[in-house]
């Protein structure tokens, strides 16, 4: 196979029939694929959880009932976040490869780790261990996984395991320099390590396909014939190292517009980077609640509680389409675990450097307040 083009598709959000998630338009997504695969395309990624179980069952008849299995790069995910004992990893590995049908997976991943995963249940069931058995008997060709998490905990993980090919990070320009995901930082960190790299939430869910005014006109003076999802997908795609950019797609139009932006790919140069970077400044400039130099206040609060953190995260989070859906919810349950409850709180004043002349504990307990309504696995 030739060299990978830098657009994935992302079987997460296929189009349904009559809004069942499990009820995948088959047809639509055949012809999505073909559409993929006819421009040059090559990179799919699925996972065990996916459309509760069906995406998988989504590829084998749209992908690889129907193309060469040479023709393709395929990937999947082990759900760690619902694993509770260790033969559910090998069973969960086995169905996974009888729902494709795909014989082995070009890449394969543990799925959504972080310090809380990785320090539990993926050691004590020894996921990595498992993986390399794997791979050597061939029915995987690429260890990795997916990471919401800090780069110190990255980190941490690449030097526990030096085996693994490649790492699946959120990058998008907006999220590039932010507190929670902490893009560059983590991206950093993969390449020192020599590793690879997939990019996910290339659009931040959404969030930079329709821009402000002002950022869209920005854009637009740059290069009128790039729409907001094109910048997207360049940007983490001109990254070294970056194997995919992912997009889950749920049109065939989506699948026209995307596939027709990366055809001819070239990495940003540095004025159309400096572009972004001024985007992304202009978009954080309208957050709800602007820090005055959190970073040096992150443990101002004398009981513990990390008001800096959590006030930006909810920043973050309410700046997307959706924030119900946004990436900084992976986040929240990791700055829980490091952090005092708001309930703590006894107005001592001592934070309100952070937000003068506002009631910093009214907004500690509305961040709050919306994590607790809307996190994951809290």
């Amino acid at each position: 196979m030739s060299e990978i083009k830098k657009l994935g598709f992302g079987l997460m959000r296929l189009p349904v029939i009559g809004g069942n998630a499990e009820n995948i338009d088959l047809e639509q997504v055949c012809q999505m694929v073909d559409l993929f695969l006819d421009r040059g395309f090559t990179y799919f990624d699925t996972a065990w959880a996916y459309h509760n179980g069906k995406s998988e069952a989504a590829v084998r008849e749209a992908l690889v009932k129907r193309h060469p299995r040479e023709s393709f790069l395929l990937a999947s995910k082990l759900p760690t976040f619902a694993i509770t004992s260790r033969e559910q990893v090998q069973g969960m590995f086995q169905q996974s490869l009888e729902r494709t049908g795909a014989g082995y997976f070009d890449y394969y991943l543990l799925h959504n780790l972080n310090n809380i995963l990785y320090d539990g249940i993926v050691r004590e069931f020894g996921m990595f261990e498992m993986m390399q058995e794997w791979k050597a008997d061939g029915k995987i060709r690429h260890i990795g996984f997916s990471f919401h998490d800090e780069a110190e905990t990255l980190e941490r993980m690449l030097n526990d395991h030096p085996e693994v090919d490649f790492i699946q990070i959120c990058v998008n320009y907006l999220d590039w320099e932010h507190w929670s995901v902490q893009a560059r930082k983590c991206y950093e960190v993969i390449r020192k390590h020599g590793k690879q790299v997939v990019v996910m939430e290339a659009v931040k869910g959404g969030t930079l396909v329709s821009l402000p005014s002002d950022v869209d006109a920005l854009l637009k003076e740059k290069n009128p014939n790039r729409s907001p999802v094109d910048w997207s997908l360049h940007f983490g795609a001109s990254l070294d190292g970056v194997i995919a950019a992912l997009r889950g797609m749920s049109t065939l139009e989506q699948v026209e517009q995307n596939t027709k932006a990366m055809q001819d790919f070239q990495p940003l140069d540095a004025g159309e980077q400096a572009v972004l970077a001024k985007a992304a400044a202009m978009m954080d400039s309208g957050m709800k609640y602007p820090l005055t130099d959190g970073e040096a206040q992150k443990n101002i609060c004398p009981k513990g509680i990390r008001a800096a953190e959590l006030i930006q995260y909810y920043n973050e989070a309410i700046q997307e389409v959706n924030p119900a859906f946004s990436s900084e919810l992976n986040y929240y349950r990791l700055l829980k675990a490091r952090s005092a409850p708001v309930s703590t709180c006894d107005k001592c004043g001592k934070c309100a450097g952070l937000f003068p002349g506002e009631d910093v504990p009214g907004i500690l307990k509305e961040a709050e307040s919306f994590f607790e309504k809307y996190g994951f696995f809290l």
